[in-house]
């Protein structure tokens, strides 16, 4: 009963802090975290005591994996290379740099306990960020790389974590390490697109989005669990699953299986994702307690986190800073790229104009309508670099988006008590934690505004929103033929129906009738409405794949064409 008492208050206060949140423009998990330690202070509070494996294995998949989900493929592969550059090279060398400090500054920390203590001090959570950045409307760029980021760092930094560990007891080589580190993403890339491609086809097959939500809540662990067990990154397998899903979702699953999977999705995300902030704040007076019974001093603590702080900020400047600047010196190479792609275009038109034996036939248009499709790509890769670079100013916010969350306090619980100095380790971990929480997440808003950072103009949106509807309308208009000559399941339509059709298509739709017999027209109209959203959906994968829209743009437009999904099933 007790239990059950404590689940319904912290319930209660994730929901009131929200509240909070939406009033006060303050980012929710902020909020929980003042929340926790003010409570964790009062004099007869029980103590909480936070398992590692209560985040890192029970909280940590699912949140990677909601998250993954709604990530476009694309958008990932556009801002790859920071990302990377981020989320791993930034990861290590930040890792190394406090190891080395801490050494320096406490003699009796080993370098590998120090690098341990880098290792989960490294990676940020942009939960609070991305809160903070979408109620500020923040370059839909800035928002992918902040979100990557965070979907890749822990991997880097349990991988060194691990490796650390295992140096203060059996040496290190950094071979070894290398190997290890390459191994481990090579088998969860592996496992993590099984994984999404087995489950994405056995949901398919389900048709009932109860069965499948209930479905997608274990493909985090089925991805995690196995790449764990194998010694690989869980964490990589997750995110990679839930890009597939993300990817091939939304033509294999209908809208209403979509609508309820998120609906479900978002909120058992912000259940576990304000939660765990909660029970992180609640965590200051045990280890208030453990640091009284230890031999180290509140003001060894304070000096040794405020320095890794002060680093930490000054490696992800320089670390931004350096993108920024290759972002400036791209437009050269994106000129060049343009004027190649404009050469394979007038390449395959030419092909085209002329095929050979190779191209001739269908099997021939099918491969020049794909490199037309590469083209394409190309052209919208190099126009979405020059239309959302990563500016000075965009480079800021990036740099002090930079907060460290939950994950690093339970990765920190997992340095072992053969570590000498642990319970310094683990408090300067919170504090490092705690202290960039508040100190970023706080001031986040003010420097976004001050800076001036914002996305596309509303006017700007509905302009592009318009334009991405009415082409792929006018694509799945074409892909049905002429309304004299559709053909659906064998059987003819009435052009006069078809007309009718596709001239209003946002009315209520008759009554579906079934039978053998002759198709009526009220019946005509919903086979061939439920054909035309069918094409629409294709045209808009396609406009996808080319990534010429804003992601924004385009999730307006699948929104759309699941509004007119979902009134055929309720007409």
């Amino acid at each position: 009963m007790e239990l059950l008492t404590l689940a319904i208050a912290a319930l209660t206060a994730v929901v009131v802090a929200a509240v909070l949140s939406r009033r006060t423009g303050i980012a929710t998990p902020l909020v929980l975290l003042v929340v926790g330690i003010v409570f964790s202070l009062v004099p007869g509070t029980p103590e909480f005591a936070l398992e590692p494996d209560w985040i890192l294995v029970g909280a940590l998949p699912p949140l990677l994996y909601a998250t993954a989900v709604q990530v476009p493929v694309i958008d990932l592969r556009r801002s790859f290379g920071m990302i990377t550059w981020l989320s791993v090279t930034l990861v290590v060398v930040s890792a190394l740099a406090v190891g080395a400090v801490v050494h320096l500054l406490v003699p009796g920390v080993s370098f590998a306990a120090g690098v341990a203590l880098g290792a989960v001090v490294s990676p940020t959570d942009a939960v609070a960020a991305t809160a903070i950045g979408k109620r500020l409307g923040l370059p839909h760029r800035l928002m992918t790389v902040l979100e990557g980021e965070s979907l890749l760092n822990d991997a880097s930094a349990l991988v060194v974590l691990r490796t650390a560990l295992l140096a203060v007891t059996a040496g290190f080589s950094l071979t070894d390490a290398l190997l290890d580190f390459v191994r481990a993403v090579a088998l969860a890339l592996v496992i993590g697109y099984v994984v999404g491609h087995a489950t994405v086809w056995l949901r398919a097959r389900l048709a009932d989005p109860v069965l499948m939500t209930a479905v997608s809540f274990i493909v985090p662990f089925l991805a995690f669990l196995p790449a764990e067990e194998a010694e690989a990154s869980g964490v990589v397998a997750v995110v990679v699953a839930g890009l597939v899903t993300g990817h091939h979702g939304s033509r294999r699953f209908s809208a209403r299986e979509r609508l309820t999977e998120r609906t479900n999705w978002l909120t058992l995300q912000f259940l576990v994702e304000n939660g765990v902030f909660l029970l992180m704040g609640l965590q200051l007076e045990g280890l208030l307690r453990d640091l009284d019974n230890s031999d180290n001093t509140p003001g060894q603590v304070a000096v040794v986190s405020a320095v890794i702080l002060v680093l930490l900020l000054v490696l992800r400047v320089g670390f931004v800073g350096v993108q920024v600047l290759s972002e400036r010196r791209r437009q050269p190479r994106l000129d060049a790229i343009r004027e190649r792609l404009d050469q394979i275009s007038d390449r395959v038109d030419s092909l085209a104009d002329r095929p050979g034996p190779r191209l001739a036939g269908p099997r021939g248009e099918r491969r020049l309508g794909q490199f037309r499709r590469r083209v394409e790509r190309g052209r919208a890769d190099v126009a979405y670099q020059e239309s959302e670079p990563v500016t000075a100013r965009g480079g800021a916010v990036l740099s002090w988006a930079g907060m460290r969350g939950v994950v690093t306090l339970a990765a920190a619980l997992t340095i072992g008590t053969e570590v000498e100095d642990r319970t310094l380790l683990v408090t300067v971990a919170f504090v490092v934690a705690v202290v960039s929480l508040l100190l970023y997440g706080g001031t986040l808003p003010y420097v976004i505004r001050r800076l001036g950072v914002s996305g596309t103009d509303p006017d700007v949106h509905r302009d592009e929103v318009r334009d991405l509807f009415g082409g792929i309308t006018a694509r799945a208009v074409a892909a049905l033929g002429p309304a004299d000559a559709i053909v659906l399941d064998g059987r003819p339509i009435d052009p006069a129906v078809a007309e009718e059709m596709l001239g209003w298509l946002g009315r209520a739709r008759d009554q579906r009738d079934d039978s053998p017999e002759a198709l009526s027209h009220a019946s005509q109209r919903v086979l061939l409405h439920r054909e035309f959203v069918a094409r629409m959906r294709d045209a808009l994968h396609e406009e996808q794949a080319i990534g010429a829209y804003s992601t924004d743009a385009l999730r307006r437009a699948s929104q759309m064409i699941d509004a007119q999904e979902l009134r055929l099933e309720t007409g």
